[in-house]
């Protein structure tokens, strides 16, 4: 059943001052072009603007400037993105992961359990685990040999924790995550590939979140060390031994080379790739679809993905670009006579 709260809950609930209706209830959080009357909505992008003369929430969440644009409830606040997120965290409907111990599960004699540990059908946990206070395990997932998770942390469905990962507290995982698998260690001999086993592990840190089918490797011989309030997003490859410094975020379908390391307080978007034994300082930014080929040692925003273009532009830059080595070799010949003319005149 839906949680309804007055407004005025809502207001003190994130330190906003309020304008209108304190009693007027609220169900949900909604879009402005899709909110009705029991829903509160946000402007958080002024381009939206126009929006406030058509929405019929019943209140709206937005900042001081943008205040006199909308004549009905309001909440105001210095940051209505942040104050969403708070509202939206304070409103969830998500469900427990799991509910109590399902008789289908196995779990090891020796595993350590804490206090209201939930874990749902066919989930398996092996030996000598440690599962801390409110620990949430999702249907079908697997912690391996001696794992560690932390104090309310949620796995979703078939997330994989492989063994003597540790994993911090606060954390969240979402369905198809596999943590701790084998980093991509080989060696070739006579060209065949001989295996070098991973025997490293993975440490994640505490409130730190990692998207559906992400994979993150263990280490070679040190270890993968993610760091707290890290966000990653879906299927994302951090490969053995990469370390992410805190409070970095990197987007869908990246790919993070071993043994690289990332800074704090990083936005690596889609589609990045990083080479491996690489270093990126505190405080970079990196558009999407960017190549790191070599280590960035200074904060700032860095780029290399190719916007779009017709086919037909793309394929006459793309011509251009065959025949740069020609033209350079142009440009220096008619360099060199330039230079011969001037001394001729002189």
């Amino acid at each position: 059943m839906t949680k309804r709260y007055s407004l005025a809950q809502l207001a003190a609930s994130i330190d906003a001052s309020l304008v209108g209706d304190g009693e007027c209830q609220i169900d949900k959080i909604a879009t402005l072009a899709q909110a009705t009357d029991k829903d509160i909505s946000f402007l958080a992008n002024s381009k939206y603007r126009a929006q406030l003369a058509t929405t019929h929430a019943g209140a709206v969440i937005l900042c001081e400037s943008d205040a006199e644009h909308f004549k009905g409830n309001k909440l105001i606040v210095n940051n209505p993105y942040i104050a969403y997120a708070k509202l939206a965290q304070l409103m969830d409907t998500t469900p427990r992961s799991a509910q109590g111990v399902h008789p289908s599960a196995v779990v090891h004699e020796s595993v350590k359990l804490g206090e209201n540990v939930s874990i749902a059908a066919n989930a398996v946990i092996e030996a000598n685990a440690e599962l801390g206070d409110n620990v949430q395990v999702g249907a079908g997932c697997f912690v391996g040999n001696s794992a560690k998770i932390g104090d309310n942390t949620k796995l979703w469905a078939n997330v994989s924790v492989y063994h003597e990962v540790e994993i911090g507290k606060n954390c969240l995982f979402q369905s198809g995550a596999v943590i701790g698998s084998d980093g991509f260690g080989y060696a070739n001999h006579a060209g065949k590939w001989v295996k070098i086993p991973q025997v490293g592990r993975v440490i994640i840190g505490n409130s730190v979140e990692v998207g559906a089918n992400t994979v993150i490797d263990r280490g070679a011989l040190d270890d993968t060390i993610i760091h707290d309030n890290v966000i990653l997003d879906n299927l994302i490859q951090i490969a053995h031994n990469v370390e992410i410094g805190e409070g970095t975020a990197i987007a869908g379908a990246s790919v993070v080379a071993g043994s690289t390391k990332i800074g704090k307080h990083c936005q690596i978007a889609g589609l990045v790739g990083i080479n491996g034994h690489m270093e990126i300082c505190d405080g970079v930014i990196i558009t999407g679809m960017t190549m790191i080929t070599k280590s960035i040692t200074t904060a700032g925003v860095y780029s290399s993905g190719m916007p779009h273009s017709t086919n037909k532009e793309w394929r006459r830059n793309m011509a251009h670009l065959r025949n740069l080595t020609d033209f350079k070799q142009r440009l220096k010949a008619l360099e060199s006579l330039t230079e011969q003319l001037k001394k001729i005149d002189e």
